[in-house]
Protein backbone atom coordinates (compact mmCIF):
# COMPACT_ATOMS: atom_id res chain seq x y z
CA UNK A 1 0.00 0.00 0.00
CA UNK A 2 1.14 3.07 -0.75
CA UNK A 3 0.14 6.83 -0.08
CA UNK A 4 1.94 8.95 -2.23
CA UNK A 5 5.28 9.33 -1.51
CA UNK A 6 4.89 8.29 1.98
CA UNK A 7 5.36 4.15 0.98
CA UNK A 8 4.19 1.64 2.96
CA UNK A 9 6.69 -1.72 2.89
CA UNK A 10 7.38 -4.62 4.92
CA UNK A 11 9.37 -4.31 8.05
CA UNK A 12 9.96 -6.33 10.89
CA UNK A 13 7.58 -8.33 12.68
CA UNK A 14 5.85 -6.16 16.19
CA UNK A 15 4.29 -6.85 19.35
CA UNK A 16 0.74 -5.57 19.79
CA UNK A 17 2.58 -2.49 21.56
CA UNK A 18 4.58 -1.26 18.46
CA UNK A 19 8.04 -2.40 20.16
CA UNK A 20 10.67 -4.82 17.85
CA UNK A 21 11.79 -7.56 19.55
CA UNK A 22 15.49 -8.37 19.07
CA UNK A 23 14.65 -11.91 17.51
CA UNK A 24 11.85 -9.89 15.18
CA UNK A 25 14.56 -7.46 14.42
CA UNK A 26 17.18 -10.09 14.16
CA UNK A 27 15.13 -12.36 11.52
CA UNK A 28 14.37 -9.04 9.34
CA UNK A 29 17.33 -8.26 8.77
CA UNK A 30 18.97 -11.07 7.86
CA UNK A 31 15.90 -11.76 5.46
CA UNK A 32 16.45 -8.63 3.88
CA UNK A 33 20.35 -7.73 4.22
CA UNK A 34 20.81 -8.04 0.77
CA UNK A 35 18.09 -5.26 -0.27
CA UNK A 36 19.09 -3.17 2.31
CA UNK A 37 22.08 0.26 1.20
CA UNK A 38 24.90 0.72 3.24
CA UNK A 39 23.74 2.67 6.16
CA UNK A 40 25.65 5.73 5.21
CA UNK A 41 23.13 6.56 2.78
CA UNK A 42 20.94 7.35 5.57
CA UNK A 43 18.19 6.22 3.49
CA UNK A 44 14.49 6.78 4.41
CA UNK A 45 13.05 7.03 8.27
CA UNK A 46 11.66 3.46 9.49
CA UNK A 47 9.66 2.91 12.57
CA UNK A 48 11.72 0.56 14.64
CA UNK A 49 10.77 1.59 18.11
CA UNK A 50 12.89 -1.02 19.81
CA UNK A 51 11.27 -1.94 23.13
CA UNK A 52 10.10 -4.55 25.41
CA UNK A 53 7.46 -6.80 25.29
CA UNK A 54 4.18 -5.85 26.74
CA UNK A 55 2.41 -7.08 29.64
CA UNK A 56 -1.63 -7.25 28.80
CA UNK A 57 -3.08 -3.79 29.14
CA UNK A 58 -0.10 -2.09 31.14
CA UNK A 59 0.79 1.54 30.89
CA UNK A 60 4.15 2.53 32.05
CA UNK A 61 4.75 6.16 32.08
CA UNK A 62 6.72 8.83 33.62
CA UNK A 63 3.73 11.24 34.74
CA UNK A 64 4.15 15.12 34.37
CA UNK A 65 5.88 16.73 37.47
CA UNK A 66 5.63 20.00 38.81
CA UNK A 67 2.08 20.57 38.71
CA UNK A 68 1.72 22.59 41.55
CA UNK A 69 3.36 25.30 39.15
CA UNK A 70 1.76 24.65 36.24
CA UNK A 71 5.47 22.77 34.63
CA UNK A 72 5.06 19.27 33.35
CA UNK A 73 7.41 16.80 31.55
CA UNK A 74 5.70 14.82 29.60
CA UNK A 75 7.59 11.96 29.26
CA UNK A 76 6.25 8.24 27.84
CA UNK A 77 6.81 4.88 27.23
CA UNK A 78 3.79 3.20 26.51
CA UNK A 79 3.84 -0.51 26.78
CA UNK A 80 0.16 -0.73 25.87
CA UNK A 81 -2.06 2.11 24.73
CA UNK A 82 -5.23 2.11 26.56
CA UNK A 83 -7.93 3.73 25.43
CA UNK A 84 -7.79 7.20 26.40
CA UNK A 85 -4.12 6.58 28.41
CA UNK A 86 -2.43 9.66 26.40
CA UNK A 87 -5.61 11.98 27.64
CA UNK A 88 -3.44 12.11 30.96
CA UNK A 89 -0.13 13.09 30.00
CA UNK A 90 -0.19 16.64 30.91
CA UNK A 91 -0.85 18.41 33.94
CA UNK A 92 -4.10 20.37 34.67
CA UNK A 93 -4.50 24.08 33.84
CA UNK A 94 -2.81 26.54 36.15
CA UNK A 95 -3.68 30.26 35.83
CA UNK A 96 0.18 31.54 36.10
CA UNK A 97 3.45 30.46 34.86
CA UNK A 98 6.08 29.72 36.83
CA UNK A 99 9.38 31.65 37.20
CA UNK A 100 10.42 32.26 33.37
CA UNK A 101 12.63 34.13 31.14
CA UNK A 102 11.49 37.90 30.45
CA UNK A 103 8.34 37.89 27.91
CA UNK A 104 9.09 37.11 24.36
CA UNK A 105 12.88 36.62 24.42
CA UNK A 106 13.67 35.87 20.57
CA UNK A 107 10.57 36.30 19.57
CA UNK A 108 9.78 37.67 15.98
CA UNK A 109 6.29 39.49 14.78
CA UNK A 110 5.70 36.63 12.41
CA UNK A 111 6.15 32.57 12.53
CA UNK A 112 9.76 31.75 10.86
CA UNK A 113 8.67 29.42 8.69
CA UNK A 114 5.04 27.53 7.06
CA UNK A 115 4.29 24.52 6.89
CA UNK A 116 3.92 22.69 3.53
CA UNK A 117 -0.17 23.08 2.39
CA UNK A 118 -3.10 20.79 1.07
CA UNK A 119 -2.70 17.92 4.20
CA UNK A 120 -5.84 16.81 4.23
CA UNK A 121 -5.73 13.75 6.44
CA UNK A 122 -7.03 13.38 9.93
CA UNK A 123 -4.52 10.23 10.71
CA UNK A 124 -2.99 11.96 13.73
CA UNK A 125 -3.50 12.62 17.70
CA UNK A 126 -2.41 15.39 19.30
CA UNK A 127 -1.64 15.29 23.34
CA UNK A 128 -4.00 16.44 25.41
CA UNK A 129 -4.58 19.71 26.67
CA UNK A 130 -4.68 20.33 30.45
CA UNK A 131 -7.44 22.78 29.27
CA UNK A 132 -10.44 21.45 27.71
CA UNK A 133 -11.12 24.59 25.57
CA UNK A 134 -7.73 24.76 23.75
CA UNK A 135 -7.15 21.55 22.38
CA UNK A 136 -3.80 22.11 20.35
CA UNK A 137 -0.29 22.87 22.52
CA UNK A 138 2.53 23.53 20.23
CA UNK A 139 5.73 25.40 20.26
CA UNK A 140 5.87 29.04 19.26
CA UNK A 141 6.46 29.29 15.43
CA UNK A 142 7.58 32.78 15.92
CA UNK A 143 10.68 32.13 17.61
CA UNK A 144 13.10 29.27 17.07
CA UNK A 145 13.79 25.86 18.84
CA UNK A 146 17.24 25.59 20.49
CA UNK A 147 18.25 21.74 21.40
CA UNK A 148 21.44 20.70 22.89
CA UNK A 149 23.16 17.22 22.97
CA UNK A 150 24.28 15.24 26.39
CA UNK A 151 26.08 12.10 27.27
CA UNK A 152 29.86 11.16 27.99
CA UNK A 153 29.31 7.91 25.94
CA UNK A 154 28.03 9.61 22.85
CA UNK A 155 26.95 7.15 19.81
CA UNK A 156 29.35 7.53 17.04
CA UNK A 157 27.68 8.51 14.27
CA UNK A 158 24.51 9.90 16.29
CA UNK A 159 25.01 13.76 15.81
CA UNK A 160 24.29 13.28 11.79
CA UNK A 161 21.26 10.98 12.94
CA UNK A 162 19.74 13.52 15.40
CA UNK A 163 20.60 16.50 12.43
CA UNK A 164 18.52 14.68 9.68
CA UNK A 165 15.83 13.47 12.03
CA UNK A 166 15.71 17.23 13.32
CA UNK A 167 15.94 18.64 9.52
CA UNK A 168 13.04 16.02 8.60
CA UNK A 169 10.44 17.59 12.06
CA UNK A 170 11.91 21.23 10.54
CA UNK A 171 10.62 20.58 6.99
CA UNK A 172 7.24 19.18 7.95
CA UNK A 173 6.05 22.03 10.69
CA UNK A 174 8.38 24.73 9.37
CA UNK A 175 9.49 25.33 12.78
CA UNK A 176 12.92 26.39 12.85
CA UNK A 177 15.81 24.50 14.79
CA UNK A 178 18.61 25.88 16.06
CA UNK A 179 21.65 23.40 17.45
CA UNK A 180 23.81 24.37 20.53
CA UNK A 181 25.46 21.73 20.36
CA UNK A 182 27.17 19.92 23.47
CA UNK A 183 26.02 20.33 26.92
CA UNK A 184 27.17 18.67 30.21
CA UNK A 185 23.49 18.82 32.12
CA UNK A 186 21.57 15.65 33.21
CA UNK A 187 18.73 13.78 32.27
CA UNK A 188 16.04 14.23 34.69
CA UNK A 189 12.21 13.72 35.84
CA UNK A 190 13.29 16.88 37.63
CA UNK A 191 13.98 19.48 34.76
CA UNK A 192 13.47 22.96 34.65
CA UNK A 193 12.72 24.35 31.45
CA UNK A 194 14.41 27.67 33.26
CA UNK A 195 18.40 26.97 33.76
CA UNK A 196 19.30 30.94 33.48
CA UNK A 197 22.64 29.94 35.43
CA UNK A 198 23.42 27.22 32.38
CA UNK A 199 21.40 28.17 29.44
CA UNK A 200 21.20 31.92 30.03
CA UNK A 201 18.07 34.34 30.43
CA UNK A 202 15.83 32.55 27.99
CA UNK A 203 14.06 28.87 28.28
CA UNK A 204 16.09 26.00 28.52
CA UNK A 205 16.23 24.21 24.75
CA UNK A 206 15.05 20.80 24.50
CA UNK A 207 17.61 18.22 25.66
CA UNK A 208 18.65 14.99 23.77
CA UNK A 209 20.22 13.03 25.97
CA UNK A 210 22.58 9.92 25.02
CA UNK A 211 21.70 7.48 28.24
CA UNK A 212 21.73 4.21 29.54
CA UNK A 213 18.54 2.25 32.03
CA UNK A 214 21.46 2.85 34.95
CA UNK A 215 20.69 6.30 34.71
CA UNK A 216 17.32 6.31 33.26
CA UNK A 217 15.24 3.50 34.48
CA UNK A 218 12.41 3.24 31.76
CA UNK A 219 15.35 2.54 29.44
CA UNK A 220 15.52 -1.10 30.47
CA UNK A 221 14.87 -4.22 28.27
CA UNK A 222 14.14 -3.31 24.38
CA UNK A 223 13.27 0.16 25.35
CA UNK A 224 15.44 2.53 23.21
CA UNK A 225 13.96 5.99 23.87
CA UNK A 226 11.60 8.13 25.57
CA UNK A 227 10.40 12.11 24.91
CA UNK A 228 8.24 14.59 25.82
CA UNK A 229 7.47 18.21 25.86
CA UNK A 230 7.26 20.67 28.93
CA UNK A 231 4.25 23.00 28.53
CA UNK A 232 3.98 26.48 30.44
CA UNK A 233 0.96 29.32 30.49
CA UNK A 234 1.56 32.76 30.86
CA UNK A 235 -1.55 34.67 32.54
CA UNK A 236 -4.47 35.01 29.67
CA UNK A 237 -2.18 33.09 27.41
CA UNK A 238 -2.58 29.68 25.64
CA UNK A 239 -0.69 26.58 26.98
CA UNK A 240 2.84 26.61 24.81
CA UNK A 241 5.36 24.36 24.68
CA UNK A 242 8.34 25.72 25.73
CA UNK A 243 11.18 23.00 26.28
CA UNK A 244 11.31 19.24 26.25
CA UNK A 245 13.32 15.93 27.04
CA UNK A 246 14.53 13.03 24.71
CA UNK A 247 16.14 10.08 26.40
CA UNK A 248 18.01 7.42 23.96
CA UNK A 249 19.86 4.24 25.13
CA UNK A 250 22.98 4.84 23.76
CA UNK A 251 24.19 0.71 23.99
CA UNK A 252 21.13 -0.88 22.50
CA UNK A 253 21.14 1.91 19.72
CA UNK A 254 24.81 1.64 19.05
CA UNK A 255 24.17 -2.17 18.39
CA UNK A 256 21.66 -1.65 16.10
CA UNK A 257 24.13 1.23 13.84
CA UNK A 258 26.26 -1.27 13.23
CA UNK A 259 24.21 -3.15 11.30
CA UNK A 260 23.02 -2.97 7.68
CA UNK A 261 20.05 -0.09 7.58
CA UNK A 262 21.28 0.95 11.25
CA UNK A 263 21.82 4.27 10.86
CA UNK A 264 17.89 4.84 9.70
CA UNK A 265 16.72 2.96 12.15
CA UNK A 266 18.24 4.90 14.67
CA UNK A 267 16.77 8.04 12.92
CA UNK A 268 12.87 6.88 13.19
CA UNK A 269 13.25 6.43 16.93
CA UNK A 270 14.80 9.78 17.19
CA UNK A 271 11.99 11.02 14.81
CA UNK A 272 9.45 9.67 16.77
CA UNK A 273 10.62 10.89 20.28
CA UNK A 274 10.77 14.15 18.42
CA UNK A 275 7.01 14.09 17.53
CA UNK A 276 6.24 13.53 21.02
CA UNK A 277 8.35 16.32 22.28
CA UNK A 278 6.29 18.49 19.54
CA UNK A 279 2.84 17.10 20.46
CA UNK A 280 1.83 14.63 18.90
CA UNK A 281 0.27 11.08 20.27
CA UNK A 282 -0.08 7.87 19.33
CA UNK A 283 -2.30 7.34 16.70
CA UNK A 284 -4.76 3.82 15.41
CA UNK A 285 -3.68 3.61 12.09
CA UNK A 286 -0.84 1.47 11.62
CA UNK A 287 0.48 3.37 8.17
CA UNK A 288 1.81 6.55 10.53
CA UNK A 289 5.15 6.48 12.45
CA UNK A 290 3.02 7.60 15.64
CA UNK A 291 1.05 4.45 15.73
CA UNK A 292 0.84 3.08 18.88
CA UNK A 293 0.87 -0.91 17.59
CA UNK A 294 2.15 -3.35 15.68
CA UNK A 295 2.85 -1.81 12.07
CA UNK A 296 5.32 -2.45 9.03
CA UNK A 297 5.94 1.47 8.42
CA UNK A 298 8.57 2.68 7.52
CA UNK A 299 8.66 6.53 6.76
CA UNK A 300 6.23 9.51 8.41
CA UNK A 301 2.97 8.99 7.19
CA UNK A 302 0.52 11.34 5.53
CA UNK A 303 -1.17 11.52 9.01
CA UNK A 304 1.95 11.96 10.87
CA UNK A 305 3.28 14.72 8.28
CA UNK A 306 -0.83 16.66 8.99
CA UNK A 307 0.01 16.55 12.69
CA UNK A 308 2.92 18.29 12.13
CA UNK A 309 1.91 20.45 9.78
CA UNK A 310 -0.58 21.64 12.32
CA UNK A 311 1.31 21.75 15.10
CA UNK A 312 3.29 24.25 12.92
CA UNK A 313 0.62 26.56 12.74
CA UNK A 314 0.19 26.97 16.45
CA UNK A 315 -0.14 30.76 17.98
CA UNK A 316 2.33 33.22 18.90
CA UNK A 317 2.47 33.74 22.45
CA UNK A 318 4.97 36.90 22.61
CA UNK A 319 4.03 37.51 26.04
CA UNK A 320 5.67 34.01 27.24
Amino acid sequence: MTHGDNDVTDGPRRTRSGRVPQWALDEYLERHQAQLRPPALHIGAPNHRLRKRPKAKTVRRRLPLGIATGVGLALITVLYVAPGALDRLLPPAASARADGPPAGVEASDSPLGMPPEGLGSDQYRLQASPDPEQSLIAFDPCRPIHYVVSGQSRLPGGDSVIREAVAEISAATGLRFIDDGETDEKSSDERSPYQPDRYGDRWAPVLIAWSSPEEIPDLTGSVAGLGGGQPHKAVDSPWVFVSGQIDLDTAQLAEVMLRPGGASAVRSVVTHELGHVLGLGHVNDPTQLMYGGANSTISLGDGDRAGLARIGRGPCVPEL
